[in-house]
């Protein structure tokens, strides 16, 4: 199949794929858009079942990331990159300059950032053979204090503006305290949205497919714990999906509770129907690239003059943004995944 019949090709300028024979390397870059500025987002490396597999999540990945940035009104377009293997096992220096010689070859129309799979320092070790990554210049974060150029933290406490913002509205709820979340992935970002929530008082219910995350998130803000399979099942308010994507699915619309999706995880809906069946249910789902936009938002000050002020202001403005996108669709009665495409579409394809 031509990667222009792909179903989840969607008008991208170009798509390109690299092999690297010395260091094992095997990946794909997708750039969607770039009408708004060169195209940013993460590097991926995940042990994918197959090449058709790995095309499919970075297709979706880089058009999630232009409707990112147009939501998030800032200047830059959406890319993606995937690198086809396991990071804990087959990541190497040699791979990670090669990736990085990949990018470069582009020109600046694609810049890499972290993603699941990567570190800070693979895209440092990037940064010595391209200038075309974000992300990893060390600057003050809250309180003034050393920020690595990580983007989970500003990821993370976006995600909580926005969650609140949806809290508030579902729930008529102007605080989160004895507020149950369900919390699916407790990694960079899941963690740190745990921390918010905790502080505000919420419940935690949380699931895992690594064992330390699960240790490090008891011991710090007392969550249960239940097995990943069933996280999606809990009886609780809010649902947070902060792992891979399509955690809203066939299988798992029947078995929601919550009456509240809102997480960090991109590509949430396994399926675009699955906006209108939520909608249907009275479920409210928060459009995942509109509330986890908090990284982009961090990498796009790093780029053009960054204080943790404007950050800040910056993210508490995501729960004004989804809050618009309730209202609207409330309104007009349409999902509020359809509501974000056609605002973020009117800023990309306005040209």
């Amino acid at each position: 199949m031509s990667v222009f019949d792909h179903p989840e090709f969607d008008q991208h300028e170009c798509v390109h794929f690299v092999h690297d024979e010395a260091s094992g390397l095997r990946a794909i870059i997708a750039v969607h858009n770039t009408v708004r500025g060169p195209a940013l987002g993460g590097c991926r490396m995940w042990p994918y079942a197959s090449s058709a597999d790995a095309l499919t999540d970075v297709l979706r990945l880089s058009r999630g990331m232009t409707y990112k940035s147009a939501m998030a009104n800032i200047d830059l377009g959406g890319g993606k990159s995937v690198i086809i293997g396991d990071a804990r096992q087959m990541k190497s220096d040699a791979l990670v300059r090669a990736m990085g010689r990949a990018v470069d070859r582009l020109g600046g129309l694609y810049i890499a950032a972290e993603d699941s799979g990567t570190s800070v320092e693979d895209l440092r070790r990037m940064g010595e053979v391209t200038a075309h990554v974000g992300g990893v210049i060390e600057r003050p974060g809250p309180g003034g204090e050393p920020h690595s150029g990580d983007p989970s933290p500003a990821t993370a406490l976006g995600v909580f503006h926005g969650l609140a913002a949806a809290v508030r509205f579902q729930l008529q709820r102007d605080d989160l305290e004895g507020v149950r979340v369900a919390i699916q992935g407790v990694g960079n970002v899941g963690y740190r949205l745990a921390g918010h929530l905790h502080a505000a008082g919420a419940k935690l219910v949380v699931a895992d497919i690594h064992q330390p995350n699960i240790d490090r998130v008891v011991e710090a803000y007392g969550a249960d714990v239940v097995p990943v399979a069933e996280i999606d099942a809990q009886a609780v308010d809010v649902f947070a999906p902060c792992a891979l994507g399509s955690a809203i699915n066939a299988a798992t619309l029947s078995r929601l509770q919550a009456k509240v999706i809102a997480g960090a995880a991109n590509n949430q809906l396994d399926r675009r129907a699955h906006d209108q069946a939520l909608l249907d249910r009275g479920i409210l789902y928060a459009p995942d690239y509109v509330i986890n936009a908090g990284g982009i938002i961090d990498i796009f000050y790093e780029r053009t003059g960054y204080t943790w002020d404007k950050v800040e202001r910056h993210l508490r403005g995501i729960g004004d943004t989804v809050t618009e996108v309730f209202e609207r669709s409330r309104r007009d009665g349409v999902p509020t995944g359809q509501v974000a495409d056609l605002i973020a579409e009117s800023r990309f394809r306005r040209v």
